[in-house]
């Protein structure tokens, strides 16, 4: 049995203000052409399907578009919902949706599987909808759901259970924070922002497969679990990491290969630092016209208009950051120490000048600017 594993979709968010429906749509074509060329049989979408629980209708049908475009594949499709999604909203349609498309939102089924058969015989899928404590202990109140991590261990307990009621060969699917993620693989907003609840990597002992979502970046915690990643970049910090799923191959025994499927990229994403001259020069224009930009320009001083300089030259400059060089050793002194040992006006607004850009003082132009004010206050004084 082949098998491919997708996550995080997030139909309907933006890119710095830019709508990704069109690119998204033209990266899931792709991934219904790979599952046709592959001969896929089960299709699994680990979760965060929606970027919102309200989504907009266009939303709804690119959601549409591509499920139907799997089913015609002739490969089972199984859903499962993620942190993003309202599972009430994603399972709505369940019932009605047609033979071989699965969308499992409900805690309560965690150990009822899908089951798809092979020559080899059948193949359990026990998809597991993003837990939140407070929510779901009402399901299960004699078990302790305090945490995430507690929640997820009672989740695989079902589904061990479910594996020991139908034997054979089985996957799991789970939305979730997984020990072992390297940091720097494109985390959620909501992971970047603190609050960790990790689980760990032991829980998800038992089944042959374990396909996660909640991570952007493809990870392999070990040869069985693993998250795929996005299939679109949602943010600067993606920019150097592969799009793509996993495919899982499943034999007689169990696991026997997983491979990974790139995917197209619509726009490549670049990062551009230096002086604001420097990174409207010719040569990147020439290179990066097309690119979503995000320029990160060292001037000492905020420049001025930059955006709309960049956007002149970058028609596709998502992100402007102003960075001056040695504004980290700049800021080691706060403006109390900077204003310390400042006795004159003239010398409180070069400190002052000084803390809010990066180190740097007053031009001399601005100086004789400084003085003429100045002078023009101690004679209004004078005339008092």
């Amino acid at each position: 049995m082949r098998i491919l594993h997708t996550s995080d979709w997030h139909i309907g968010r933006t890119f710095h203000g830019h709508a990704t429906l069109d690119a998204l749509g033209a990266v899931l074509e792709a991934l219904v052409a790979q599952v046709r060329e592959n001969d896929v049989d089960v299709v699994i979408v680990a979760g965060d399907v929606f970027d919102s629980a309200t989504p907009a209708a266009p939303a709804y049908t690119l959601l549409d578009d591509a499920l139907v475009a799997l089913h015609e594949t002739g490969a089972t499709v199984i859903v499962t919902s993620g942190n993003h999604d309202s599972a009430a909203r994603l399972g709505f349609h369940s019932r009605l949706l047609r033979d071989g498309i699965h969308v499992l939102t409900a805690p309560t089924a965690i150990a009822s599987p899908v089951t798809v058969a092979d020559e080899h015989g059948p193949v359990r899928f026990f998809g597991i909808p993003y837990l939140e404590p407070a929510i779901v202990r009402q399901h299960w109140p004699d078990a302790s759901l305090k945490t995430q991590a507690q929640t997820m261990a009672h989740a695989m307990d079902l589904v061990r259970e479910g594996i020991a009621q139908n034997p054979g060969r089985s996957v799991a699917i789970a939305h979730c924070f997984a020990a072992g993620v390297d940091a720097t693989a494109g985390l959620e907003r909501e992971v970047r922002q603190g609050g960790l609840d990790v689980v760990p990597l032991a829980v998800f002992d038992g089944p042959d497969y374990v396909a996660l979502g909640h991570i952007h970046g493809r990870q392999r915690l070990s040869d069985r679990v693993r998250y795929s990643g996005a299939p679109l970049h949602y943010s600067f910090g993606e920019q150097h990491k592969e799009r793509g799923s996993w495919l899982i191959e499943l034999d007689a025994e169990g696991l026997a290969s997983i491979e990974w499927l790139a995917l197209p990229v619509p726009r490549a994403l670049v990062t551009l630092t230096g002086p604001l001259d420097e990174i409207l020069s010719d040569e990147n224009v020439a290179a990066h016209a097309d690119d979503w930009v995000c320029a990160v320009y060292t001037d000492p001083v905020p420049q001025h208009e930059p955006m709309r300089r960049l956007r002149e030259r970058f028609p596709f400059c998502a992100l402007v950051q102003h960075a001056p060089v040695g504004a980290e050793a700049a800021e080691e002194r706060s403006y109390a120490q900077r204003l310390h040992g400042a006795v004159t006006d003239t010398e409180r607004i070069e400190a002052f000048l000084e803390h809010v850009r990066a180190g740097e003082g007053a031009s001399e132009r601005e100086a004789d600017l400084i003085r003429e004010v100045l002078d023009d206050r101690v004679r209004a004084e004078a005339l008092v």
